[in-house]
């Protein structure tokens, strides 16, 4: 018999792999949803994508645009719209950090990975400046390099 997962695992559910390439991220939040019960049956069937997900600040709460979590098989009419918006549940004081940030330095907020942790959906979201095509070249570059000192050492 298999053992159960500890409450304090985090159980993935979508990432976004595109945003680390397309901005750099300043700094990351961790942040709850609200959202309706089928939309949590949903995710925990894995049924989210994030790629196009960011966060607005609009009269002093954080909101997730454009997270596309599926409809419930099982949810007939009590099923969910998929893209609409979802508030974010943070502190007082990140809030305010964000507001700042992004109204003031122009910056984005970018939604990062969707998971479960101790049975509570939270996402990850990050302060993101958008990178130019030859920074995204420089760090492609650079991975190279890296990976190519790896294989020599391991030829050694």
């Amino acid at each position: 018999m298999p053992k159960p997962a500890p409450d304090d695992s985090i159980v993935p559910v979508a990432r976004n792999k595109r945003a680390r390439h397309d901005y750099e991220i300043l700094e990351t939040w961790e942040a709850g949803l609200v959202l309706s019960g089928t939309e949590v049956k949903s995710l925990r069937d894995g049924r989210a994508q994030i790629t196009d997900a960011y966060g607005v600040v609009k009269d002093g709460e954080v909101w997730l645009l454009n997270a596309h979590i599926a409809p419930y098989a099982m949810g007939n009419i009590w099923n969910h719209e998929p893209t609409r918006s979802r508030k974010l549940l943070l502190n007082r004081k990140e809030i305010r950090h964000m507001i700042g940030a992004v109204e003031r330095k122009g910056l984005t907020l970018v939604a990062l990975e969707l998971y479960f942790k101790h049975g509570r959906a939270k996402v990850r979201i990050g302060l993101a400046r958008g990178k130019k095509l030859h920074d995204k070249r420089a760090d492609l570059k650079e991975r190279d390099d890296q990976r190519d000192m790896q294989r020599a050492l391991r030829v050694r």
